[in-house]
């Protein structure tokens, strides 16, 4: 790999975060009904002006026999956009509907006008509406073969192509790729891959080495651990203990009934494997809500409050209470990612997320080539211990998908570096390949528009990334006019 100039962030899950709650007030019966929080008061919404477009895109660009086409969405906000010095931001979309991700990306709109930028958000293909075989798009392992990172790359190439030499005045202008976790992945492969199309990119809590044997597998699961631990006293110890309650009340002759009416699940819990599912469920709401760890109240994943761990920690300051105690508290936690709109009627152990996101193509994509082990061993962090079990992650897939992954597929196609903690880049490879480490920064933070509740160390980061960024610009400008 050449030396490109590509800024890679580790956005640091959230350390050491002020806020309060009411802690949980203990009762020995299953609550009868939900208790409603506060209505989510969400700050006043901006109008984002963008035109939706479309472009032809070939559903095999690495073939020659499928000759097959689909329409790929992407949208475009030209408002600063300026002729002369201007510049392209490019978003490198990620697995969901893009009109999301750009709503949920205001830092690309606070800096639009400082650098006279064209702002375009390219929908990767089978998310939103860009689905290479309509409505049967997932109705066919063999329609799928095309949903690879290699030939969704190969979409923004063409369609950055096809912007230069359809728009007045853009063929010149220098493009930058932005994006965050998996949009941040393709955003520092894509430089990697077309540095002639791309003058840089800035690639936000994006694991690109949590593959394969690169990072420890039971890093991801520490690195939560640690949010909870430092959010509340006993926070991390409580929910390492809640798993053998759980498992404890199962057990018992109304065990499964009880569980499901204190919890008040939308679908009662009938049979044992009901009782997994059930923690699984669990153990990714409390990865979501450390992932979405804001110092404001949000509407990402779901509508939360200001520093949602904080938040939750507050219903698990006491680790040794009763099983049926520590149930109702993990009820109470639950409803402060699940039910802080007070619209909830029930919990849905089927969903932990907003239906935006493509839960389907991101399963199939994670059977095949996005392959990111993860363990835990219940001792160093506050999860069950589970190892790593290819076979059985491989058998798994083949049940679902009739595919088996290939582990080895990300590293070897995009390049394998050394890796020295986490699944991200959290120091600086070479003079241009630059990491920035934000303490108190959750998933893609930087990502997110400005609020006065945002940490110092995001702010100072974000500056940082308009400096990098100008200095692209400004580099690209005087290569431009020794050309000339």
């Amino acid at each position: 790999m050449g030396r490109c100039s590509l800024l890679l962030l580790l956005l640091l899950i959230a350390f050491l975060t002020p806020g309060a709650a009411n802690p949980v007030s203990p009762s020995l019966r299953a609550p009868s009904s939900l208790p409603w929080s506060t209505s989510f008061r969400s700050r006043p919404t901006i109008t984002l002006k963008y035109s939706i477009r479309y472009i032809q895109q070939k559903v095999d660009h690495f073939g020659f026999n499928i000759d097959r086409t689909f329409k790929q969405r992407y949208l475009i906000a030209d408002n600063y956009w300026k002729e002369d010095g201007g510049s392209i931001l490019f978003y490198t979309g990620n697995e969901g509907d893009i009109i999301w991700f750009c709503n949920n990306t205001g830092f690309m709109w606070d800096i639009a006008e400082e650098m006279k930028a064209m702002l375009v958000f390219a929908e990767h293909r089978y998310y939103g509406e860009s689905l290479p075989f309509g409505a049967d798009s997932f109705s066919d392992s063999r329609h799928l073969n095309f949903l690879t990172t290699e030939q969704a790359l190969a979409d923004f190439a063409k369609l950055i192509r096809y912007l230069k030499r359809t728009i007045p005045g853009a063929r010149n202008q220098p493009v930058i790729a932005l994006g965050g976790s998996y949009g941040g992945m393709l955003a520092a492969w894509f430089r990697m891959k077309y540095p002639h199309l791309v003058v840089g990119a800035l690639a936000s809590s994006a694991p690109i080495w949590q593959f394969n044997d690169l990072v420890p597998c039971d890093i991801f699961m520490k690195i939560v651990t640690t949010d909870f631990s430092q959010s509340g006293p006993n926070c991390s110890e409580s929910i390492r203990r809640s798993w053998d309650a759980i498992n404890r009340l199962a057990k018992k002759g109304p065990g499964l009934r009880w569980l499901s009416e204190a919890l008040h699940l939308c679908t009662p819990l009938t049979k044992s494997q009901d009782v997994q599912r059930l923690k699984d469920w669990i153990s990714e709401t409390w990865v979501n809500v450390a992932m979405v760890d804001y110092p404001y109240e949000s509407n990402f994943l779901q509508p939360l409050p200001a520093w949602p761990v904080k938040v939750v920690c507050q219903y698990f300051k006491y680790s040794n209470v009763p099983d049926t105690v520590m149930v109702q508290n993990i009820f109470q936690a639950l409803n402060v990612y699940y039910n802080y709109s007070g619209q909830a009627k029930c919990l849905n152990v089927s969903e932990t997320a907003t239906s935006s996101l493509g839960v389907l193509g991101w399963s199939y994509q994670a059977c095949t080539e996005m392959v990111m082990p993860t363990c835990s061993d219940g001792v160093d962090d506050m999860f069950e211990p589970h190892s790593w079990n290819m076979k059985e992650y491989s058998d798994d897939c083949f049940k679902q998908w009739g595919v088996r992954p290939r582990p080895s597929w990300i590293p070897t196609i995009n390049g394998e570096l050394d890796p020295w903690s986490g699944g991200g880049v959290t120091k600086d490879i070479t003079d241009t390949l630059l990491a920035i480490v934000i303490p108190n920064g959750a998933h893609h933070l930087d990502l997110r528009a400005s609020n006065a509740l945002d940490p110092v160390s995001v702010q100072l980061t974000r500056s940082l990334e308009v400096k990098y960024m100008k200095q692209w610009i400004s580099d690209f400008y005087v290569r431009l006019r020794k050309m000339n």
